[in-house]
């Protein structure tokens, strides 16, 4: 990993670090990074996923940030992909102490995942949207679209930051959860999805409702992502051991995706919640 001033000079993009040396001035630099970063300080690294063009590993860059020195868990409520039908409810995600946990009904987003990762992959190589159709596509050359770069330049991102739950714990309940994913035998007609997934009864939100549950906050109902994000948020104000800190991560616009929408809570009871909240204003 190299830290440096992400710096544009005519047509070179390169890290600059204290030194003054250059790095990855030869290689291929998202246009994404350039449009929101260039002139600040960033981390880079390379990826094992290689480019298309080059056939050389991705380079990632991602922001210089302070981290927090406490154990603490994120939610995240990630907004709807107005392009996919199937993201019509949203995603959620949990961080524990900088490990992502991250649940799919296709079996590879089953996943720990590095916060750099998660927020800010590079719309390059099999992270892009198809050049023929801006979404998930296989070409007949074998060249796979995904269309999955970084959440954070896909979608705006709601988060709740936890201080004083058991991180232990909760990390192990996670990591079980991720465990039965992984080892649940496939589907020999559709190996690449999950094969116990379900919209209403076992998908993102309720994997991490029931970790919650297991954790202690057995008051903690939802179904789909944004219900749970908002009555996780509820319950958990209502615990003063808890420091319960609300931030919203804006879209990082970039010309491979749109922007992203709000999706409707589908538990009245948390259109209260959420007014009583008074947090979501813009949400």
């Amino acid at each position: 990993m190299v830290t440096g001033i992400l710096t544009q000079v005519n047509h070179a993009s390169f890290i600059l670090d204290e030194s003054g040396d250059r790095h990855f001035e030869d290689r291929i630099i998202w246009n994404g990074y350039l449009a929101h970063w260039s002139g600040e300080k960033v981390h880079a690294r390379e990826l094992k996923q290689h480019d298309y063009e080059n056939n050389e590993p991705i380079i990632i860059i991602w922001p210089v940030e302070s981290s927090s020195t406490e154990p603490f868990v994120d939610l995240y409520y990630n907004e709807r992909l107005t392009k996919y039908f199937v993201s019509y409810l949203g995603h959620t995600a949990v961080n524990v102490n900088g490990s992502i946990f991250n649940f799919s009904h296709l079996m590879n987003e089953n996943e720990i995942m590095e916060k750099e990762e998660y927020f800010y992959r590079p719309a390059l190589g099999e992270f892009a949207p198809s050049p023929n159709n801006g979404l998930f596509e296989i070409l007949e050359d074998g060249r796979v679209f995904y269309d999955k770069f970084g959440r954070n330049f896909m979608r705006t991102i709601h988060r709740i930051r936890i201080f004083g739950l058991d991180t232990e714990k909760m990390m192990a309940a996670l990591t079980q959860s991720l465990d039965i994913i992984l080892n649940t035998p496939l589907n020999p007609k559709e190996p690449e999805k999950y094969k116990d997934f379900s919209i209403v009864s076992n998908n993102c939100a309720t994997i991490i409702r029931d970790v919650f549950n297991q954790c202690g906050f057995p008051q903690i109902k939802g179904r789909f992502p944004r219900d749970l994000f908002v009555n996780t948020t509820y319950h958990l104000f209502c615990h003063p051991e808890l420091d319960v800190q609300y931030a919203k991560l804006p879209q990082l616009f970039v010309p491979e995706a749109p922007m992203s929408m709000v999706s409707p809570l589908l538990n009245f009871r948390n259109y209260f919640r959420k007014n009583e909240l008074r947090i979501f204003e813009s949400s």
